[in-house]
């Protein structure tokens, strides 16, 4: 019979360890006993409840009713409750983002036409490029528009749940080591964060990613109890499905997890290395069978690998979404291949450093209980240090705290593309720790004399410090609630002086309602300025590449024209600030010039913004992109200037990014537009395309992903993206495209005019040699507003 450890301790710090509460009956297994001659003395057992009476209460179908038996009564209902609301939240107006990130979302409607598109992850349904990730957050969207049509809402309701599900697991895993308080806590504070509210109302790899790596960390508690291996096992699967969701991120957090099993876990060493590489065989087969099957695939057979520079998914993996990351020298990626200066050791994605995540840029995505996370991770590790070995209680502080520090550096000093968006896989880290540690010093606070007078010193600490981070946050949009911040400071700091007040002083039952006032006051100034940004992100639709949640800040890119690279360090348009109560203006950027190699982006452009200059920029441009002019350090956009409407923002940000490429809200212009995000096709347009679509394998072919995308959802049927996501991918050669040519199976040319030019990739690659051969070969048809060549009627003359 294997018995939970409840962490008896040898001998206590200054702070006592607290009693832990009682555990889930153990489970008979002779495979989960730990060795006499390495584990510790267990403690007792909790008694297990009476057979009849959970025969009674309907077993396990009453305790997902009604909770664990030592539940108070309002626990499971508190959690159902939360739950509906995370739902409506999440599913409120879901459909005013369209089809959100059309990159992703025409590689779903791809897959919900052609079986082989779903396996490969390809961007259209005639199977040309896969986009630039693996394919497992793919499927469930593919799935949802095969089984209910192409919609807004077939697209984004599986990553709605997604976020439902996390928020969910993230309960119970903090539930099971700590009381339902805690896991309410936890699952509130992940709910509410602003960047998951942004992800899981998005159709990005980022909701798959972080459900799957809480679901992990899930497994790996539950193997800490008793050593089960069939949760060590579940665990690598986890992290298999991971990297088909996201690659080497997926295995950011393996370190620390594999560490504090193969120390803590309740059996002989040896065998605790043995569930290890058993795990890791899991994990090995559940993420490389689909790469074994592609890389083994003959590749005249198979669509291109997007993102790769030789059609290689091992390459794109360690590469563009591997080291390329770290290093910032990302080879075909926005911005070029080498790695870029720009701040303190930084990267073109803005400086790094140990306060990156703070910054203007980020901080409102993240930061508002990272602090308490790093506060309460210390106080509870202090709080169970002298534990046994198999303290479970230390072991989750070690597992979420290990995860949480990982990641925290890995995004903090990374060079390569980073986004606002990405911080989502902190987001439960920071919440779990959040709520074990405010329900652990709780516990210590409530058992008096100096040990629980310091624990309620702590929680007023933390309280006070989350109050003067939301204070700091929210004032980076001093013209947005600006009442908001001053109610969440005084309530902060009156809530940390009350508990450190009663703490101190109050004793007896009116001390312990002074205490749980106090407390409830602390929680929700913690919260506020989370919930605030998170109905603002809930209420203004999401579209593009590069989204952020909250209203714009100073400093920042932010708002709901989304964040460009760096937050606006990279040097974008001083006027893109210049934005009042939400009308982007139309405004003309100077023309950029490039002289000698040297670009330079147009110069305080207002809302409407300048785009880069003519020439083929060097990195270190002036006021625009990388290189000066287009990403990719290419050719811009011809005459370099932009001269567009902005539209309607919101909260003071203009309608359009830089080169009047689309901020949310506004008309999309030309400039970014087509990388970062698709064009609006019109009705005249897309009836020309599909007419005849079907006598070809492409209806059309466009530079770049996004613009391909765009006709491809307008049309539902297959578009060329030539180069991939950035254009700058080598597929289709100019030879191969003029075979598909000759075949007819490329029946129109879209042009990308003033938006995408040559192509990102630019200067004299595949999508420039292209787009040369097309125009002096091909007619030029105009039909609304776009450019079509016809790929079957050859000039004359």
């Amino acid at each position: 019979m294997t018995t939970h450890d409840h962490g008896t301790r040898d001998a206590g710090p200054p702070l006592p360890q607290p009693p832990q509460p009682p555990a889930d009956p153990p489970v008979p297994t002779a495979s989960a006993a730990p060795a006499a001659s390495d584990a510790p003395t267990m403690a007792p057992a909790a008694p297990a409840a009476p057979a009849a009476s959970a025969a009674s209460d309907g077993g396990r179908l009453a305790r997902v009713r009604r909770g664990r038996p030592d539940d108070p009564r309002w626990a499971r209902p508190a959690l159902w409750a939360l739950l509906a609301v995370t739902t409506v939240l999440y599913l409120w107006s879901l459909g005013a983002s369209g089809y959100a990130n059309q990159f992703y979302s025409a590689a779903a409607q791809a897959g919900s036409e052609s079986w082989k598109a779903f396996f490969f992850g390809s961007s259209d349904a005639a199977n040309s490029i896969t986009v630039d990730k693996p394919p497992a957050s793919l499927w469930p969207m593919a799935l949802s528009v095969r089984l209910f049509g192409l919609s807004s809402w077939a697209i984004l309701v599986p990553e709605a749940l997604m976020g439902v599900a996390t928020v969910g697991v993230l309960y119970a895993a903090v539930r099971r080591r700590f009381s339902a308080a805690a896991g309410l806590i936890a699952a509130a504070a992940l709910a509410v964060t602003p960047v998951a509210a942004l992800m899981f109302r998005f159709n990005n790899p980022d909701a798959l990613l972080c459900l799957l790596m809480v679901s992990a960390v899930y497994c790996v508690l539950r193997a800490l109890e008793d050593a089960r291996t069939k949760w060590l096992v579940l665990a690598g699967v986890c992290f298999g499905l991971g990297f088909l969701t996201k690659t080497l991120q997926a295995w950011l957090i393996l370190p620390p997890l594999a560490v504090v099993y193969a120390v803590c876990a309740p059996a002989k060493f040896g065998r605790r290395i043995g569930q290890l590489l058993l795990a890791g065989l899991a994990m090995v087969v559940s993420g490389g069978w689909w790469v074994a099957i592609v890389e083994l695939w003959p590749a005249s057979s198979r669509p291109y690998i997007g993102g790769s520079q030789h059609n290689s998914f091992l390459e794109l993996t360690f590469g563009y979404n591997g080291l390329g990351r770290i290093n910032g020298n990302e080879t075909g990626s926005v911005g070029g291949g080498g790695p870029g200066g720009g701040g303190r050791g930084g990267g073109r994605w803005g400086d790094t450093g140990i306060d990156r995540l703070f910054g203007s840029d980020m901080g409102g995505q993240i930061a508002w209980l990272l602090p308490a996370a790093f506060i309460l991770l210390a106080a509870g590790i202090w709080l169970t240090w002298r534990a046994r070995r198999t303290d479970t209680r230390r072991a989750a502080f070690l597992v979420w705290g290990g995860a949480l520090l990982m990641t925290f550096a890995t995004f903090s000093f990374m060079s390569g593309i980073f986004h606002q968006y990405y911080n989502i896989a902190l987001a439960p880290y920071i919440a779990a720790l959040v709520g074990m540690g405010a329900a652990l010093l709780w516990e210590r606070r409530n058992e008096g004399g100096r040990a629980g007078a310091a624990a309620s010193a702590v929680l007023a600490l933390t309280v006070a410090v989350t109050a003067y981070m939301s204070y700091v946050l929210l004032g980076r949009s001093p013209d947005w609630h600006p009442w908001l911040r001053w109610a969440v400071l005084i309530g902060g700091l009156a809530a940390a002086a009350g508990l450190l007040l009663t703490g101190l002083l109050a004793t007896g039952r009116l001390g312990r309602k002074a205490a749980l006032a106090a407390a409830g006051l602390g929680l929700a100034a913690g919260l506020a300025g989370p919930v605030a940004y998170t109905l603002n992100t809930v209420d203004t639709p999401k579209q593009g590449s590069i989204v952020t949640a909250g209203p714009s800040v100073a400093g920042g890119m932010g708002g709901p024209g989304g964040g460009f690279p760096g937050g606006g360090r990279m040097g974008g348009p001083p006027g893109m600030q210049n934005g009042r109560q939400g009308t982007g203006q139309q405004g003309q950027g100077q023309q950029g010039q490039g002289q000698q190699g040297q670009g330079q982006g147009g110069r305080q452009g207002t809302p409407g913004g300048g785009t880069g200059g003519t020439g083929g920029g060097q990195p270190g441009g002036q006021n625009g992109f990388p290189g000066g002019g287009f990403p990719g350090g290419g050719q811009s956009p011809r005459n370099g200037q932009g001269n567009s409407q902005g539209g309607q923002g919101q909260n003071g940000t203009p309608g359009m990014l830089p080169g009047g490429g689309m901020g949310e809200g506004g008309r999309r212009g030309g400039g970014m537009g087509g990388l970062l995000n698709g064009q609006q096709v019109d009705a005249e347009v897309a009836a020309k395309l599909k007419k005849n679509a079907d006598d070809y394998t492409w209806a059309a072919a466009a530079i770049g992903s996004q613009n391909a995308a765009s006709y491809q959802l307008a049309t539902q049927k297959p578009v060329m993206a030539i180069g991939g996501f950035n254009g700058s991918d080598p597929s289709p050669t100019l030879a191969q495209f003029k075979e598909y040519v000759k075949q007819d199976k490329i029946h129109y040319f879209i042009s990308s005019g003033t938006g995408m030019g040559g192509g990102p990739g630019g200067g004299q690659g595949t999508s420039s040699q292209i787009t040369s051969w097309i125009e002096s070969t091909y007619k030029k048809v105009t039909v609304g507003s776009a450019t079509l060549y016809d790929l079957t009627q050859r000039k004359t003359g």
